[in-house]
């Protein structure tokens, strides 16, 4: 199995804390580096075709230069010691490919591999996610089309109608296809390949709804030849359930079966 080791959740950094001590103290990006240059002195017996490090999953930086100058110091140590290994980077702010366009790739580094995450739209991929805004809406949702009728919005509390009205729309996969034009152009200028590392729907959701855009999302990654890894495998956007029972359906839609 090949393996892409990230740093997950730092002390330093978590994408949804409100102070992360990381973009301001210089001691912490130190010990970010120091990280980097552990994991490489262990892992670099392993294959490069077996094993890539991203350097961190979802960044979230005020400023997207804060993230671009770590990323040129982390790729710079571990160059000195694996210059074929692959290095996943991602571009702040939750990976979005809103900011593909502020990403800053180290030039002339061909070992490189882009990174996105996707999990648009959320009123479908987080329906009824109790950790998110969009999931205090409880009511029909529907994909490809409007995600909500205005008569499903109707006498909806003031807060949730808000959520809902910021987040609908029509969506179809011509839609999604469009989502993606900043990584796909980031690709093309660098020549550098593209990997969507989280990407997936809610098991909440309604069935088809969940079916509908996981085909179109499979086809149009796999007609850009775009690597990806569905968010989970088993859990709450899973293809199998936590009793190790798969979703056979999705598994097919996947698989291309």
């Amino acid at each position: 199995m090949r393996v892409v080791v990230d740093l997950h959740i730092l002390r330093s950094h978590h994408f949804n804390a409100k102070d992360k001590p990381l973009w301001t103290n210089p001691a912490e990006q130190e010990k970010f580096l120091q990280l980097w240059r552990d994991l490489s002195a262990e892992l670099k017996k392993y294959p490069v075709s077996m094993v890539a490090y991203e350097l961190m999953n979802e960044p979230v930086a005020d400023d997207a230069d804060d993230w671009n100058r770590l990323v040129a110091k982390a790729v710079k140590e571990i160059r000195k010691v694996e210059p074929a290994r692959k290095v996943v980077i991602g571009s702040n702010r939750w990976q979005s490919v809103s900011t593909f366009d502020q990403l800053e790739v180290p030039k002339g580094d061909k070992n490189i591999i882009l990174s996105f995450h996707f999990y648009n739209p959320m009123l479908v991929t987080h329906y009824r996610a109790s950790w998110t805004g969009v999931g205090k809406y409880k009511g029909p949702i529907h994909y490809p089309g409007k995600l909500v009728d205005d008569k499903d919005i109707e006498g909806l509390p003031k807060d949730v109608a808000r959520v809902v009205k910021g987040n609908n729309g029509v969506y179809d996969r011509a839609r999604l296809e469009a989502m993606l034009e900043k990584p796909l152009r980031l690709a093309k200028k660098t020549g550098l390949p593209l990997y969507c590392g989280e990407w997936g729907c809610i098991v909440g959701a309604p069935r088809e709804v969940r079916l509908r855009w996981y085909r179109d999302m499979v086809s149009i990654l796999g007609e850009h030849k775009i690597a990806r890894a569905n968010w989970d495998y088993k859990g709450g956007f899973g293809i199998k359930s936590r009793d190790g029972q798969g979703d056979e359906d999705l598994i097919g839609i996947l698989i291309g079966r």
